[in-house]
């Protein structure tokens, strides 16, 4: 196989464990790394993917965080889209309702109103801190910076989520990107932006889709998947993932992106 663009979910997919990648996925890396420009893309904030980067040796390539909504090549920031504050704060009002407390990222900042398990994972996985402020204090700040979010993540019960998630596609399903990462979990980005997005926009003129292998393994995924040359998808993908690969490789735990690259690049 001859590709240019190797480009990697993280969780569930590059990482072997919740916040680390195997030595045997650092050699695969290294073997390749002179002859193909390998893109990290996640869901996740620039900090918690600089330390993998630097953990690869490949630092010297650019990131796609947020699910494409931000892109940075070192420190220098290459795009990026922030969801509308206004929408940001219809999205508040209505998890208010429901005791769904939300995490907001911007750039390489996250905010929480208090800890809790989510939390603390999302810490102990990530290597990252948050700031413990209220929404209302965040939401006004962000207001006098002229900013606003990168990415929402709304964090409640089994119950609470079933229950908001419809309520929020059908009221802002026309401005937001909006999906569920497991039962008590969903996240949501800019409308006009995806992996697949941001991988397009990285491409050199010479480049086209067909250039790049993707691996990934959640619903956020499924884009880039299905437009790249070769999408991959983990042993433990989602089905619907798995329905529209290339091809289906290991477990992320089996060191399965590693696996691929050496069978086949």
């Amino acid at each position: 196989m001859k590709f240019k663009l190797v480009c990697s979910d993280v969780d569930g997919t590059l990482l072997s464990s919740k916040n680390d990648v195997s030595d045997f996925t650092i050699s695969e890396i290294n073997r390749i790394k002179e002859t193909h420009r390998i893109v990290l893309v996640s869901a996740r904030m620039p900090q918690s993917m600089t330390y993998l980067q630097n953990r690869l040796g490949i630092t010297n390539q650019p990131i796609i965080c947020y699910n494409g909504a931000l892109i940075l090549d070192g420190n220098r920031e290459t795009f990026s889209e922030v969801i509308g504050l206004n929408t940001v704060e219809k999205i508040y009002k209505i998890s208010e309702k429901y005791e769904v407390k939300l995490g907001l990222y911007y750039n390489k900042e996250w905010y929480v109103e208090e800890t809790s398990e989510r939390v603390e994972k999302e810490i102990k996985h990530t290597k990252t801190i948050p700031i413990f402020k209220t929404t209302g204090q965040t939401l006004t700040d962000w207001n006098t910076r002229n900013i606003s979010a990168h990415k929402i993540m709304l964090m409640g019960t089994k119950t609470s989520t079933d229950t908001i998630f419809p309520q929020l596609k059908h009221e802002l399903g026309k401005q937001i990107n909006i999906y569920r990462s497991n039962d008590t979990l969903i996240e949501i980005a800019p409308i006009s932006v995806s992996k697949l997005s941001a991988i397009q926009m990285l491409l050199s003129s010479a480049e086209s889709l067909t250039d790049v292998i993707s691996f990934g393994d959640n619903y956020n995924d499924i884009e880039m998947l299905q437009h790249s040359g070769c999408g991959v998808a983990m042993g433990n993908a989602r089905d619907e993932v798995k329905a529209i690969a290339n091809y289906t490789t290991l477990k992320n735990i089996e060191h399965g992106v590693a696996h691929f690259i050496k069978k086949h690049l």
